[in-house]
């Protein structure tokens, strides 16, 4: 299943993480990779249920882009609580040139496999990706 601008496919392991993550919360969050050498998106890692939003954060590579989906619980003004499913498309301005490009170019197809993502963001460096701001784009 080749993505006609990238040619990157999307290994089926991606899709059941996310599933997991979306339907029985056995995830917190899942950092996602481009495998060049297989042209092949793939989990790189997954958080487990009681893993913060500093671990996810801590999780993103400082020169590198990455995928990742985070699943963020808050209570709204009325008291309530949700949960809100965050893609982050991770690229910072220090990673490689081509890195960036090829993250950009398969970014829409890939986050058109994980159903269930409400908010998305994208991120050059780690103050775009703030608890702050994600709190502010859940509510």
């Amino acid at each position: 299943m080749a993505n006609s601008s990238s040619g990157m496919a999307v290994h089926d392991d991606c899709k059941l993480r996310f599933l997991e993550l979306k339907a029985k919360r056995s995830h917190r969050f899942i950092v996602f990779k481009i495998e060049e050498k297989i042209q092949q998106v793939i989990v790189e890692k997954v958080g487990s249920p009681d893993e913060t939003y500093d671990d996810f954060t801590a999780s993103m590579p400082p020169n590198e882009c990455r995928y990742a989906v985070f699943d963020f619980d808050f209570i709204t003004i009325d008291n309530c609580q949700k949960s809100k499913i965050f893609f982050v498309a991770w690229s910072p301005d220090t990673s490689r040139v081509r890195s960036k490009m090829l993250y950009a170019s398969s970014k829409d197809r890939f986050r058109r496999e994980l159903e269930g993502v409400q908010v998305e963001l994208q991120a050059t460096d780690p103050s775009e990706m703030s608890f702050d701001i994600i709190k502010a784009r859940a509510l």
